[in-house]
């Protein structure tokens, strides 16, 4: 497998569009970073105006999972969900670390860890070898031990601009397969036994210091068998390239922009998310929610995270696929970091 080393070439600048095969190292000390009237911005700018963030999904008719390790520098987060769908049983856990303490991210997507901890609760995601390990250790009680198996799926990476200066490296996954099990409350879970898929989102770089998106993330079974995966987003890193796409199997297929339509302020009414190339037309209905918000001096958040079920269809070539009562994800998101 041929993977580009790193972003950051030798002229410091960013490669910018899709990688087949992803990004060994986001190498961002490298970039030469300037202020919007082309000042040179030296180690200490670049270090806190860097941001990273991963997110695990686990995703099943019984259970769903949501796990985010965020690195603002000036501040990181860190969140849990559990939520079972037959019985409507939600439980989320949310931790903030000032100054990002105990808090850590490495700069290669594919062969790095995510850490951190808050007191007597700990999370940590590591990948090495085509396997993502993610283990959760909460004071609650809660813990998950899950390995997503990402050997044979081709990711989603690319790079774009992000406002004058910047720019934004993201690399993505969705229906997984994956192993391991969840303690929950008196629950003790098997992923596989339940026939668990996940997607990853691995995201780094220089983001514009105010964005929003909008996002929709799948991954499902489908009657036949087959896995489908699905990632879709407006927004935030559409300049140039999209980072849409849908996973049958194995199997990366790109799409083009994605049109979300849905009021904010009817949380409970239905999402539709459809793709200028025709691929993709499916509707969301939310089913439930993690919110949050925070105006703070140096960062806002105003975050809703729905997790509910997807219908509808996507056309892959001359085949039409029907989509039913599939789990996943739809996102509305403001930022000020």
């Amino acid at each position: 497998m041929n993977r580009k080393a790193t972003l950051i070439g030798a002229d410091g600048q960013a490669a910018f569009g899709l990688f087949e095969h992803g990004i060994e190292c986001v190498n961002f000390q490298d970039y030469d970073l300037r202020s919007p009237m082309d000042r040179k911005l030296g180690a200490l700018a670049k270090h806190f105006k860097f941001n990273q963030f991963q997110f695990i999904a686990l995703v099943s008719p019984q259970l769903i999972v949501g796990v985010a390790i965020v690195d603002l520098k000036l501040v990181s987060k860190a969140f849990v969900y559990l939520y079972e769908p037959l019985t409507e049983a939600f439980e989320e856990f949310s931790f903030i670390q000032p100054l990002a303490r105990k808090t850590s991210i490495d700069l290669k997507p594919d062969n790095g860890r995510a850490y951190f901890a808050s007191g007597k609760n700990t999370i940590s995601i590591e990948a090495k070898a085509g396997r993502r390990h993610l283990t959760v250790a909460l004071r609650s009680g809660v813990s998950i031990i899950a390995e997503l198996d990402e050997s044979h799926s081709s990711p989603l990476a690319m790079c774009s601009r992000a406002g004058y200066q910047g720019w934004v490296y993201t690399q993505k996954n969705a229906a997984i397969p994956c192993r391991g099990s969840v303690v929950w409350e008196d629950k003790n879970i098997d992923l596989a036994a339940i026939n668990t898929l996940a997607s990853v989102d691995w995201t780094a770089g220089y983001m514009r210091g105010e964005t929003f998106w909008n996002w929709g993330s799948m991954s499902a079974s489908l009657k036949d068998g087959r896995r489908l995966g699905m990632n879709l987003a407006a927004g935030v890193n559409e300049t140039g390239f999209t980072e849409n796409a849908i996973w049958l199997d194995d199997r990366l297929i790109k799409v083009d922009m994605v049109n979300f339509q849905f009021n904010r302020y009817l949380p409970d009414s239905c999402w539709h998310m459809q793709s200028a190339d025709g691929i993709v037309d499916l509707r969301f209905t939310p089913m439930g929610q993690r919110k949050e918000k925070v105006n703070a001096f140096f960062v806002a958040s105003n975050f809703t995270q729905h997790f509910g079920v997807f219908e509808g269809e996507i056309r892959v070539g001359d085949e039409l696929i029907p989509v039913e009562n599939c789990w996943g994800f739809a996102e509305d998101h403001f930022a000020r970091w």
